[in-house]
C-alpha cells in the first residue's frame, strides 16, 4: 500500500520541472504522500518550504555552475550537502527516487536505503553521454569518475526509470539490472498546459511565416546550428519571408545571441528569454514549423527530447536532425535532414514552408501520437508499476 515517498532533484526546481511535477502528482493521486527535496528557482519556486496541492517541497539556494567542470563539481557538492540535510530531519521513507543529473544522489538516497527505504533511480540523462557532448576533454580522468558514479547508482538502485527503451538498453548492459527492475517511464507533455489558442499575426514580426524554437540552451542542444540554418535558408535559399523567435534560456543564451548578431540576423531572430506559459502557447499557437536542430552526439541521439513531445501536442510539424529517439517520438509528424547538416535542415524549412496542407497533414499525426501511445497516463500507469514493484522488494 502506498506510503512515504521522498524525491531528490538537482537540476531544476518544483514544480518547474514538468516530468517530476507529473510524477509527484501522479503519486499524491495513488495514496503517497510525498516529498520533495530541489533548488530554489530565481523568479518562481523561491520559497525555501512550500506546500503545493498536497505535495511537501523543501528548497535549498544553489547558485548553477558557470564555466567548465569545476564548476559544475562546486554546484554539485553544494546540493549534495544541502539535500543530506533536509533529508536527515524529514524521518523515515519507503521509497528514496532521485532523479539526475548528477549521479551522486545516491549518496543522499544511502541512509535512508540502511533505514528501510527502497531507491528508485529516475534516470533523465545518461551523464557519461553529457560528458562528453558537453565538453571537449575526452576520457579523461573526470569522465571514468561520472562513469563509476553512474555505476554506483545502478548498483544502489534498487529500482530504474529510463525514459526510454535506448535509455533502459543502457539500464540492462551497461547498468547490469534485470529486466524486471527497468521501467520506462517516457516524459510527455501536460496537454492541459498546452491548449491552442488563435494564431497572432502580429508575433510574425510583418513576415508571412513564424518558426519556432522551445527549450534549453545548452551546448549540446543546437541552438548554434538552427542559426546557421536559418542564415542559410536566407542566403543560400533566397528565403525572407519568415521571422524565428527562440524561446528559453540556458548557458549558451548569451553565445547564441552574439552568434545571430554575428550572422546578421538580428531582423529576423527574436530571443525571448524563459516566458510563462500562456505566453508560449500564444508563440507555438501561430508557428508555422518548430524546430528540433539538436545534432547528433552521444547523447542526443538516445535522448527524448522534451521539446519535440510539445510541438506534437500544439499540433506543429517539425524539423530535425535524424536522431534515433526523435524518430521514435515524432515519427510522421517531423522531417529528418542528415545528421547535423544545416543546409538540408534549411530546404527542409523552406519545403514546409510552401506546403501548408503537408504541415497540418503532420500536426494532426503529432497530436493523435501525444493523446495515445506517447501520453503521460500510459508513464503514469508504469510509474505506479515501478512503485508496486519496490514495495515488494521491501517485503511490506
Amino acid at each position: 500500500m502506498p506510503g512515504r515517498a521522498l524525491i531528490l532533484v538537482e537540476n531544476l526546481s518544483v514544480p518547474f520541472d514538468r516530468r517530476v511535477w507529473q510524477e509527484c502528482t501522479t503519486l499524491r493521486d495513488a495514496g503517497w504522500e510525498v516529498h520533495v527535496i530541489c533548488p530554489q528557482g530565481s523568479k518562481r519556486d523561491s520559497e525555501r518550504e512550500a506546500r503545493v496541492e498536497g505535495v511537501h517541497i523543501h528548497r535549498y539556494p544553489l547558485r548553477a555552475a558557470k564555466g567548465g567542470p569545476a564548476g559544475y563539481l562546486t554546484e554539485y557538492a553544494s546540493a549534495l550537502w544541502h539535500t543530506l540535510r533536509l533529508a536527515s530531519r524529514l524521518g523515515r521513507f519507503d521509497v528514496v527516487h532521485a532523479c539526475n543529473p548528477p549521479d551522486l544522489l545516491f549518496l543522499a538516497a544511502l541512509p535512508l536505503k540502511l533505514r528501510g527505504a527502497r531507491f528508485v533511480f529516475d534516470q533523465h540523462d545518461l551523464v557519461p553521454e553529457l560528458y562528453l557532448s558537453r565538453f571537449d576533454r575526452g576520457r579523461d580522468w573526470l569522465y571514468r569518475a561520472v562513469c563509476a558514479l553512474e555505476r554506483a547508482t545502478y548498483a544502489v538502485a534498487d529500482v530504474v526509470l529510463a525514459t526510454n527503451n535506448s535509455y533502459r538498453d543502457v539500464a540492462l548492459r551497461r547498468g547490469r539490472k534485470s529486466e524486471s527492475d527497468v521501467f520506462v517511464v517516457r516524459s510527455a507533455p501536460a496537454v492541459e498546459r498546452f491548449r491552442q489558442v488563435p494564431a497572432e499575426p502580429a508575433l510574425k514580426n510583418g513576415k508571412p511565416h513564424l518558426l519556432c524554437y522551445l527549450g534549453v540552451m545548452g551546448p549540446q542542444d543546437g541552438v548554434d546550428y538552427a542559426l546557421r540554418a536559418l542564415a542559410l535558408l536566407r542566403d543560400e535559399l533566397g528565403r525572407t519571408d519568415w521571422h524565428a523567435v527562440f524561446v528559453g534560456s540556458g548557458d549558451m543564451f548569451e553565445d547564441m545571441v552574439r552568434l545571430s548578431a554575428r550572422l546578421g540576423l538580428v531582423d529576423q531572430v527574436e530571443f525571448t528569454g524563459r516566458i510563462s506559459d500562456a505566453d508560449l502557447v500564444r508563440y507555438l499557437s501561430t508557428a508555422d514549423v518548430c524546430l528540433s536542430p539538436d545534432p547528433l552526439n552521444p547523447l542526443n541521439d538516445v535522448s527524448t527530447m522534451n521539446k519535440i513531445m510539445e510541438y506534437l501536442a500544439m499540433r506543429r510539424p517539425i524539423v530535425s536532425f535524424d536522431l534515433r529517439e526523435a524518430r521514435v517520438s515524432a515519427g510522421e509528424a517531423a522531417v529528418y535532414a542528415a545528421a547535423n547538416d544545416e543546409l538540408e535542415f534549411a530546404k527542409l524549412i523552406a519545403r514546409l514552408l510552401d506546403d501548408p496542407e503537408e504541415r497540418a497533414r503532420m500536426g494532426e499525426i503529432g497530436a493523435a501520437r501525444v493523446a495515445g501511445p506517447l501520453s503521460w497516463e500510459h508513464s503514469a500507469r508504469a510509474l505506479l508499476a515501478a512503485y508496486d514493484h519496490a514495495e515488494r522488494r521491501t517485503g511490506r
